[in-house]
């Protein structure tokens, strides 16, 4: 299987799912004005990694700005995690958000009481 890298825009973050290392890295603004068409491709790429991951699964978010729609399509993303976490593979989610950011400080508050597995959020400067 092959490596996600689609560079980031000023609508889209940059991705990067390594199904060696089972890091998979989304960093930037989210604004796509179709959400589908960006999304659909990493959610495919995700359901095909989880027929074979490795050992341990780690997706790390480091997001400026998410509007609603790409909102929906990460919780989506994390419902296939929780999914696998539940199934017995071992899977967190690490949430990076700057100080004072209390916008993306409650978001990832929010997805991490919804979906109720390894979920850090970690303050940066």
């Amino acid at each position: 299987m092959k490596e996600l890298n689609i560079k980031k825009t000023s609508n889209t973050p940059a991705v990067n799912f390594d199904p060696v290392t089972g890091v998979m890295k989304i960093e930037g603004r989210s604004i796509p004005e179709n959400p589908g068409d960006f999304f659909d491709p990493l959610i495919d790429w995700l359901e095909e990694y989880f027929k074979h991951p490795v050992e341990t699964t780690s997706f790390e978010l480091s997001l400026e700005y998410v509007n609603s729609g790409s909102s929906k399509y990460l919780l989506g993303i994390f419902r296939i995690l929780k999914k696998k976490h539940d199934e017995g593979k071992l899977c967190s989610i690490n949430w990076y958000y700057e100080e004072d950011d209390e916008a993306i400080f409650s978001l990832g508050e929010h997805y991490r009481n919804t979906v109720k597995m390894p979920f850090k959020l970690i303050e940066y400067i």
